[in-house]
């Protein structure tokens, strides 16, 4: 019975820091950037993205600058991460063509080209937005 106690309170325990971080974040859409990953076409970024709202949101679209490691501007484009969820994390990869990942050195997200989330406010897609990275390449909402 002790053993079995302890191993439930190890296994929820275990449990607790992603439950931790996803409520955290509020009424806010968190975006990690997880990894970037050198590809034949370019360079792959991998990111995390939760909708901390209620609601879920149907379409989200964000306009992205991508800065060279000099930091100067080598393109703006669109990431679409489509439908999330609330209160769910979900992955999401884009490929960017032309480029190497060491020459990137940091990812502006410049605000919603589309945030179709007819239960939220019109500005629920960027008020309190958080950003983060798991690599050298720097995230700014």
């Amino acid at each position: 019975m002790i053993l079995r106690t302890a191993l439930a309170c190890l296994l929820l325990g275990a449990a607790l820091p992603a439950a931790a971080d996803e409520t955290e974040i509020g009424k806010a859409v968190s975006v990690e950037l997880n990894a970037a990953e050198a590809s034949d076409a370019g360079c792959k970024l991998t990111f995390l993205v939760i909708n901390g709202h209620d609601s879920p949101i149907d379409k989200l679209v964000y306009e992205a600058v991508l800065f060279d490691v000099t930091g100067q501007v080598e393109r703006l484009t669109l990431f679409n991460f489509g439908a999330l969820p609330a209160a769910r994390p979900r992955v999401r990869q884009f490929s960017v063509p032309g480029i190497a990942c060491d020459g990137l050195s940091r990812i502006l997200i410049n605000g919603a080209s589309t945030c179709e989330a007819p239960e939220l406010e019109p500005l629920a897609c960027e008020a309190g937005m958080l950003t983060h990275s798991r690599t050298d390449i720097e995230v700014q909402g």
